[in-house]
């Protein structure tokens, strides 16, 4: 190993101070922060919010100081789907709602894994991964499909938000706390050979009241009454969340599939992947990605667009983002300036973990030139009004190829050949497989 010596780290002193432009930026830097000296302000002019397929312009939802992105996501589309429906205004699903059920059932699954690797020492890397974090906030399309298909949805002013949901993070801290504690006591039992199952059953109820007391209990039975645009009166009554989905929501979530660009040596395109230990409920399917290149990728996402249908998708966020102005581009930054090239690509970056998805979020319009090809992106984020353009972000098309991870499309939009990917035996990637990142 190579030491850090005086006459070294000297010569690194006097080049930095022989170089004026140097001692400008660090000016600029120190009074205006790192992004703000190095913003680039032709990224602006070129990426207008303005779109030539634009299906909402909705309020936006905000998911807070929590980490629900993908329910937000999924539960947007919806929205997007009965405000035009059935006229609706001012009107969104519970995220409070799906985040309960989620948390319920991530307790199981985590305690099914325990049991499961209960043959591991605790030195095991698997086993180790599972109790780093038993459950957190993310998920995957999949995870919330099972969640919707199993606990349907209801209207926001049925479950509203607390504070926990709003702000997760006391309730994510001790409810790892007890499931770590389940874990040890579930392992043990195992040794000695008690009765697990009796055991699970009284680990859960402890769960579930936690839950309920931290979220509130969830409704059962409710009833719904609106008035529409035009100023007519609905009302159901007593209505199940199940039911009240089929009603009002009536999309068969079967049909749409997890789509991802993944250009790394170890995921050929078209074919089916899936990682283990991810997922949520017990019994449902699988989490699944089908990988395609980029332009098909692309060409995937617009195709529903142009239906009239917008698109749940999944990207690294933090990355080249201007969070106040609502830009996702290249050019966002500019640190040539401080003499600094970032010339990693996609699978790079992926590989060397400088990337992976972050965040979930809808794809509701796209620019699309004279020969059909896309120029920019409209997103409708989750993060309120006060970010972007009342909450909308404007993606350039090259961003959008560098940090776009997934899309969710409808099966009809898929060739035969890559439906039959999809459906083909899945390859298992590791848990810690960066297209097992939770948005």
């Amino acid at each position: 190993m190579t030491e850090l010596t005086q006459d070294f780290t000297q010569s690194l002193f006097d080049n930095y101070s022989n170089n004026a432009k140097f001692g400008a930026v660090e000016n600029a830097v120190a009074k205006n922060g790192l992004l703000n000296a190095l913003e680039n302000r032709t990224s602006h002019a070129a990426n207008l919010p303005v779109f030539s397929v634009d299906l909402t312009n909705d309020p936006v939802s905000n998911q807070k100081q929590s980490g629900r992105c993908w329910m937000f996501a999924a539960l947007n589309t919806f929205r997007h789907k009965m405000l035009t429906e059935f006229k609706l205004e001012n009107f969104e699903l519970s995220q409070a709602y799906t985040f309960f059920w989620d948390k319920y059932e991530k307790s199981n699954w985590f305690l099914e894994q325990i049991i499961g690797t209960s043959e591991l020492e605790l030195g095991d890397r698997k086993l180790k991964f599972l109790l780093d974090v038993p459950q957190q906030d993310g998920g995957q399309w999949d995870m919330v499909v099972a969640l919707f298909q199993k606990y349907g949805v209801v209207p926001k002013d049925v479950y509203p938000e607390s504070i926990s949901s709003s702000a997760s993070n006391q309730l994510d801290q001790y409810l790892n706390k007890i499931l770590r504690q389940d874990a040890q006591i579930l392992r043990e039992l195992i040794k000695n050979g008690g009765d697990v199952a009796a055991k699970k059953a009284e680990l859960l109820q402890e769960i579930f009241n936690y839950l309920a007391m931290t979220l509130g209990l969830p409704p059962q039975k409710f009833d719904f009454a609106y008035r529409d645009k035009d100023n007519n009166f609905n009302k159901v009554e007593g209505v199940t969340p199940q039911a009240f989905y089929d009603k009002f929501v009536n999309l068969n979530l079967d049909e749409y599939v997890s789509v991802i660009n993944a250009p790394t040596a170890d995921k050929p395109y078209n074919k089916s992947y899936t990682v283990e230990f991810l997922g949520n409920v017990i019994g449902a399917r699988d989490v699944r990605h089908l990988n395609v290149d980029m332009d098909r990728f692309k060409k995937l996402a617009i195709a529903q667009m142009q239906a009239g249908e917008t698109v749940w998708f999944g990207c690294d966020v933090g990355q080249e983002s201007n969070r106040t102005d609502g830009l996702l581009t290249m050019d966002a930054y500019d640190f040539s300036a401080m003499d600094i090239d970032f010339t990693q690509d996609k699978a790079s970056r992926l590989d060397y973990s400088e990337s992976l998805m972050t965040h979930a979020m809808v794809l509701t319009g796209v620019d699309l030139d004279d020969a059909g090809q896309s120029v920019k992106w409209k997103v409708e984020n989750s993060w309120g009004d006060k970010v972007g353009k009342k909450g909308y972000f404007t993606a350039s098309d090259a961003w959008m190829d560098e940090y776009t991870y997934q899309i969710v499309v409808r099966k009809e939009f898929l060739s035969e050949a890559e439906l039959a990917a999809y459906e083909a035996e899945p390859v298992t990637l590791l848990p810690w497989d960066p297209m097992g990142a939770l948005a």
